[in-house]
Protein backbone atom coordinates (compact mmCIF):
# COMPACT_ATOMS: atom_id res chain seq x y z
CA UNK A 1 0.00 0.00 0.00
CA UNK A 2 1.23 3.21 -0.58
CA UNK A 3 1.72 6.43 1.64
CA UNK A 4 -1.19 7.95 0.29
CA UNK A 5 -3.24 5.32 0.54
CA UNK A 6 -2.12 4.55 4.29
CA UNK A 7 -3.04 8.13 5.53
CA UNK A 8 -6.39 7.62 3.70
CA UNK A 9 -6.71 4.42 5.43
CA UNK A 10 -5.80 5.32 9.34
CA UNK A 11 -7.19 8.93 8.45
CA UNK A 12 -10.89 7.32 7.72
CA UNK A 13 -10.11 4.49 10.74
CA UNK A 14 -9.79 7.52 13.40
CA UNK A 15 -12.90 9.27 11.86
CA UNK A 16 -10.56 12.51 10.75
CA UNK A 17 -11.52 14.54 7.82
CA UNK A 18 -8.97 16.05 5.96
CA UNK A 19 -9.74 19.47 7.75
CA UNK A 20 -8.98 17.98 10.74
CA UNK A 21 -5.88 15.91 9.59
CA UNK A 22 -4.32 19.08 8.03
CA UNK A 23 -5.13 21.44 11.33
CA UNK A 24 -3.42 18.60 13.61
CA UNK A 25 -0.59 18.61 10.75
CA UNK A 26 0.13 22.22 10.27
CA UNK A 27 -0.92 21.21 6.72
CA UNK A 28 -3.76 21.99 4.23
CA UNK A 29 -7.17 20.08 3.52
CA UNK A 30 -5.64 20.28 0.02
CA UNK A 31 -1.94 18.97 0.61
CA UNK A 32 -3.80 16.26 2.65
CA UNK A 33 -5.68 15.44 -0.52
CA UNK A 34 -2.68 15.34 -2.97
CA UNK A 35 -1.02 13.31 -0.29
CA UNK A 36 -3.48 10.42 -0.23
CA UNK A 37 -3.74 10.65 -4.07
CA UNK A 38 -0.02 10.07 -4.42
CA UNK A 39 0.02 13.49 -6.11
CA UNK A 40 2.69 14.96 -3.98
CA UNK A 41 4.67 13.48 -1.29
CA UNK A 42 5.15 15.12 2.45
CA UNK A 43 8.63 16.02 3.29
CA UNK A 44 9.91 14.34 6.43
CA UNK A 45 8.81 17.20 8.92
CA UNK A 46 4.95 17.00 7.90
CA UNK A 47 5.38 13.38 7.67
CA UNK A 48 6.42 13.22 10.61
CA UNK A 49 3.65 15.21 12.48
CA UNK A 50 0.68 13.38 9.68
CA UNK A 51 2.53 9.88 12.06
CA UNK A 52 1.98 12.01 15.23
CA UNK A 53 -1.72 13.08 14.43
CA UNK A 54 -2.50 9.71 13.15
CA UNK A 55 -0.94 8.03 15.87
CA UNK A 56 1.72 6.00 13.83
CA UNK A 57 5.28 5.49 13.19
CA UNK A 58 7.04 7.09 10.09
CA UNK A 59 7.75 3.58 9.01
CA UNK A 60 4.30 2.53 9.48
CA UNK A 61 3.45 5.67 6.97
CA UNK A 62 6.23 4.44 4.19
CA UNK A 63 4.43 0.97 4.10
CA UNK A 64 6.00 -1.33 7.02
CA UNK A 65 2.87 -3.00 8.33
CA UNK A 66 4.73 -4.69 11.25
CA UNK A 67 4.72 -0.86 12.66
CA UNK A 68 1.52 -0.14 13.03
CA UNK A 69 1.77 -0.37 16.77
CA UNK A 70 4.84 1.58 16.68
CA UNK A 71 2.99 4.57 17.97
CA UNK A 72 4.62 7.54 19.84
CA UNK A 73 3.25 6.23 23.15
CA UNK A 74 5.25 3.03 22.61
CA UNK A 75 8.07 4.53 21.23
CA UNK A 76 8.11 6.79 24.74
CA UNK A 77 7.82 3.66 26.35
CA UNK A 78 11.08 1.94 24.55
CA UNK A 79 13.23 5.01 25.18
CA UNK A 80 12.33 5.26 29.14
CA UNK A 81 12.95 1.76 29.25
CA UNK A 82 16.45 2.23 27.66
CA UNK A 83 17.11 4.40 30.44
CA UNK A 84 16.69 1.99 33.58
CA UNK A 85 19.48 0.28 34.78
CA UNK A 86 20.74 -2.95 33.10
CA UNK A 87 19.26 -5.12 36.01
CA UNK A 88 16.02 -3.79 36.11
CA UNK A 89 16.15 -3.31 32.13
CA UNK A 90 16.66 -7.39 31.92
CA UNK A 91 13.63 -8.26 34.06
CA UNK A 92 11.10 -6.13 32.36
CA UNK A 93 12.57 -7.88 29.21
CA UNK A 94 12.76 -11.10 30.58
CA UNK A 95 8.44 -10.76 31.61
CA UNK A 96 7.91 -8.74 28.30
CA UNK A 97 9.69 -12.41 26.21
CA UNK A 98 8.18 -14.62 28.50
CA UNK A 99 4.66 -12.94 27.68
CA UNK A 100 5.47 -13.34 24.03
CA UNK A 101 6.47 -16.92 24.06
CA UNK A 102 3.27 -17.95 26.01
CA UNK A 103 0.82 -16.05 23.56
CA UNK A 104 3.00 -18.01 20.51
CA UNK A 105 2.31 -20.85 21.96
CA UNK A 106 -1.42 -20.86 22.46
CA UNK A 107 -1.79 -18.96 19.12
CA UNK A 108 -0.37 -22.16 17.99
CA UNK A 109 -1.96 -24.50 19.86
CA UNK A 110 -5.38 -22.68 18.80
CA UNK A 111 -4.44 -23.20 14.79
CA UNK A 112 -3.52 -26.86 15.56
CA UNK A 113 -7.27 -27.92 17.09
Amino acid sequence: MTTGKIINARREELGLSRSQLAKQAGSSHVMIGKYERGDAVPSLEVAKKIADALDVSLDYLAGEESAKKLNGKNLERLAELEQLENDKKQVLYDLIDTYIRDAKTKMTYATAS
